[in-house]
């Protein structure tokens, strides 16, 4: 069977665990194959049954051409908080003290469960769209168990790969991670294992020399939990927090550090024995004040690294950008310091296919799945993404494909989005999944938050003040390029 089908004819004609050949493309595998040109992709039920060239295409199978395209991994977001997403772009202009202010100080408190289930299904239809196959839920907007059950709910909703870390931004980890509602929760949905959605415990560690975190911490071992928490944000957490988690026995490699940017050789000596890993949100680090983007001092220690979109409330919701920042940041930094020393850099450290592979095969090991996930090898689920765009100028020539996907494709390029062996998306449109229902339940969220602020709390949250700068003193006379404008701002005697 051909591609010469749409979206909308594609669930008529792709029969129930029908094979899937992904035929002529550019295959980033992300293992030990490499890079294979013109390569082939067979799936058969959840699974990758072949990599390579030239395979046959079994009896009724369904087949992708991707000449011209790339094919690579799904892409693994590693924490994000989805329940936000219902405030997309709100926050554009926010510090991460504007941001504490509204959802720690003033605001969270008025989300609802159905607030919740809003955000996180919006997010997680767009995560597919963006061939994010696995998405962290950082949910810390869990203020009851009832909201809770909204997040799960829609994120089952959803025909993607996702790990809900529960978290509560206005309660003490040390006592809703203890609760029997808690507890309950766990016995009612996570009783077993099921690799399409997980859970983790989300909390941070304030470096209070009591500790009150480590009953947290032991509730996550008891459950047999990873924990997720914000390690290294100026002004919030530090390297007590990390010497403290050392010190109890809870520095292991279950423990994923999100953002790390502030933080002395000492924790990121530490982070790197315990085996750990770390987030990284370039976008928010950059933006917002959590610190430098800590890639240059992961490569420095040998700290397995992943990517993460962090919040929509202020950026991007797609790998892409994440990508593309990520390696900005990295190089930005290496020119600085070199010319700091007055010395040129000749050769970057930070290469296109490495920041490809955190956002892949690295942030699958950092959610423990990168044996089900992360590659493209025979035997691994078939979480795939079509990079394609036969109407885009973008897409050609493609002739360094990581380079490619970091620099040059974006949301508008992805073609096909496949997980656990199910198409999401084809020919750039959504398969399967009700985005309409999505508006319209953001769309009551958004009401129901206009109403709750007031038109001038709306307003002045969405636009806070402007600090107070002048313009420094020009010397120069030569102003008549904007009408004399820029000397009559010149402070008199200057």
């Amino acid at each position: 069977m051909s591609t010469g089908v749409g979206a909308q004819g594609l669930l008529g004609r792709l029969g129930p665990g029908a094979p899937v050949l992904f035929q002529g493309g550019t295959v980033l595998t992300m293992d030990r194959a490499g890079v294979i040109q013109k390569g082939d992709v067979l799936v058969e039920g959840e699974r990758v049954s072949a990599v390579g060239t030239g395979l046959a295409a079994p009896e009724g199978a369904f087949v992708v051409d991707c000449s011209g395209g790339i094919l690579m991994p799904g892409m693994v977001d590693t924490h994000r908080h989805m329940w936000q997403s219902a405030m997309r772009g709100f926050g554009a202009d926010w510090t991460l003290t504007q941001y504490f202010v509204f959802y720690y100080l003033k605001w969270g408190k008025i989300f609802r469960p159905e607030d919740i289930y809003a955000g996180n299904l919006l997010a997680a239809v767009e995560s597919l769209d963006a061939g994010i196959t696995t998405t962290l839920d950082w949910s810390h907007g869990l203020q009851t168990v009832e909201h809770a059950e909204a997040a799960l709910q829609a994120l089952r909703e959803v025909p993607g790969r996702f790990v809900l870390a529960y978290g509560n931004l206005l309660g003490a980890p040390w006592q809703w991670s203890k609760s029997p509602e808690l507890r309950s929760f766990v016995s009612r949905h996570f009783s077993s294992r099921d690799d399409m959605l997980g859970l983790e415990l989300a909390f941070d560690v304030t470096g209070d020399p009591a500790f009150p975190e480590k009953s947290a911490f032991e509730s996550a071992r008891e459950l047999g939990l990873r924990v997720t928490t914000h390690a290294g944000v100026w002004g919030a957490t530090d390297d007590r927090g990390i010497q403290l988690m050392c010190e109890h026995g809870f520095a292991t490699k279950d423990v994923t550090y999100v953002h790390a940017s502030t933080l002395s050789e000492d924790s990121y000596q530490r982070i790197a024995a315990s085996g750990a890993s770390v987030s990284v949100a370039t976008e928010s680090e950059q933006s917002a004040g959590q610190g430098y983007p800590p890639t240059w001092q992961l490569r420095r220690h040998g700290i397995p690294a992943s990517l993460s979109v962090d919040t929509s409330v202020w950026w991007s919701a797609d790998m892409f950008s994440v990508m593309r920042s990520t390696l900005g940041a990295d190089r930005s930094r290496e020119h600085l310091e070199a010319h700091a020393k007055q010395e040129t850099v000749v050769a970057n450290a930070l290469r296109a296919e490495e920041v490809v592979r955190w956002a892949t095969l690295g942030g699958a090991r950092t959610l423990g799945l990168g044996d089900l996930v992360g590659s493209l090898a025979p035997g691994k689920k078939a979480d795939v993404v079509l990079i394609k765009n036969d109407r885009s100028p973008v897409m050609f020539p493609v002739l360094n494909p990581f380079g490619h996907v970091v620099f040059q494709a974006g949301r508008p390029e992805v073609h096909t989005v496949m997980v656990n062996g199910r198409i999401v998306k084809f020919g750039h449109e959504l398969v399967g999944i009700d985005l309409a229902k999505a508006r319209r339940a953001v769309d009551a969220t958004v009401d129901y938050l206009r109403a709750q602020l007031g038109a001038s709390e709306w307003a002045e949250m969405m636009n806070p003040e402007l600090p107070k700068s002048e313009t420094i003193p020009n010397p120069y006379t030569y102003t008549d390029w904007d009408g004399g404008r820029a000397a009559a701002r010149r402070p008199v005697g200057a």
